[in-house]
């Protein structure tokens, strides 16, 4: 997505820009695996991708939801990313949350729903 915006990552040092400008944070929050077929060891991973836009305090709210209607766009229902042989799927159209001033920043949470099955 373009314009890039520094991201903090879990586990990564992250310090947001000295200029009070944009950032985000991305989170992969898992929940409990569903099990797809009795007597085998195939199951489901699922969860949420949450994608956190911080925007400068009453001067970013509506950049903020512009924004995460291009994350939205991005990761809409059914759109299926690859890697190493795993399969993630979105399951349904990403929930823009309502946002709250956050400190010196407005938070604008963007939730991804996914899923895998594993075999």
């Amino acid at each position: 997505i373009l314009p890039a915006l520094p991201t903090a990552w879990r586990n990564v040092d992250f310090l947001p820009p000295v200029d009070g400008g944009p950032w985000q944070r991305a989170d992969v929050m898992f929940a409990e695996p569903f099990d797809l077929d009795l007597g085998s060891d195939s199951h489901r991973e699922q969860g949420i991708f949450q994608v956190s836009l911080f925007y400068p305090l009453l001067q970013g709210e509506q950049l903020a939801l512009s924004r995460a209607e291009v994350i939205r766009a991005l990761f809409h229902k059914g759109v299926e990313f690859t890697n190493g042989g795993v399969r993630v799927i979105i399951e349904r159209t990403p929930e823009i949350s309502n946002g709250l001033p956050d400190g010196t920043h407005w938070l604008q949470p963007v939730k991804i729903r996914f899923y895998s099955n594993i075999s």
